[in-house]
């Protein structure tokens, strides 16, 4: 019994792979003088070099099949770059209608941002510059929402002053320090 994954896969064996792919797959071409592997550009420079080196050797059949060869992958590629144009024509069309569709609602949105100022002379324009809301929230809530305190919302506390630094203490195991501290008491000879 086969499974689903075969049977997928030869469903579209003889059908053409879509442009977007053509243009960066890797074919193996068989031509008259062995393979040759690469990019439907890659290839058809290869096949042209081969046709010029048949030219200059004289031999017309080999040229000729070359040629022939050089055709078929650069119709191939044709065809494969009109399809991406296509498609990309396609995708601008949709792009520039999309930004028409933003531009009318844009434009809708502000008739009727003007027609309600038209009707409430008092309001003011730019939402941007409308005062927001200002919600009181007690000390238990602001602890149970969650939300991290900013330092506006801290009291301003005064700062202690820094307690100054001790001297170091010189080192216990009878080394002299190369820093000698201005209290501490001359050893006794």
């Amino acid at each position: 019994m086969r499974s689903s994954k075969s049977r997928s896969r030869n469903k579209n064996r003889n059908n053409r792979p879509s442009g977007g792919n053509i243009i960066n797959r890797v074919f193996d071409s068989s031509g008259p003088d062995g393979k040759v592997r690469g990019t439907p550009q890659q290839i058809i420079e290869k096949y042209n070099q081969l046709h010029r080196d048949a030219v200059l050797s004289g031999d017309r059949v080999d040229a000729e099949n070359f040629a022939q060869h050089a055709e078929h992958y650069t119709r191939l590629l044709a065809e494969a770059q009109r399809e991406v144009d296509a498609r990309r024509e396609e995708q601008e069309a949709q792009n520039r209608e999309r930004q028409a569709e933003r531009d009318r609602e844009r434009n809708e949105r502000l008739k009727a941002q003007e027609a309600a100022q038209a009707a409430q002379p008092d309001a003011p324009v730019d939402p941007s510059k409308m005062e927001q809301p200002v919600i009181e929230t007690s000390e238990a809530d602001r602890e149970d929402s969650g939300l991290v305190e900013t330092p506006e919302e801290k009291p301003k506390r005064p700062r202690k002053p820094r307690a100054p630094r001790k001297p170091r203490k010189a080192a216990s195991d009878g080394d002299a320090s190369p820093q000698s501290t201005p209290d501490a008491p001359e050893a006794a000879e």
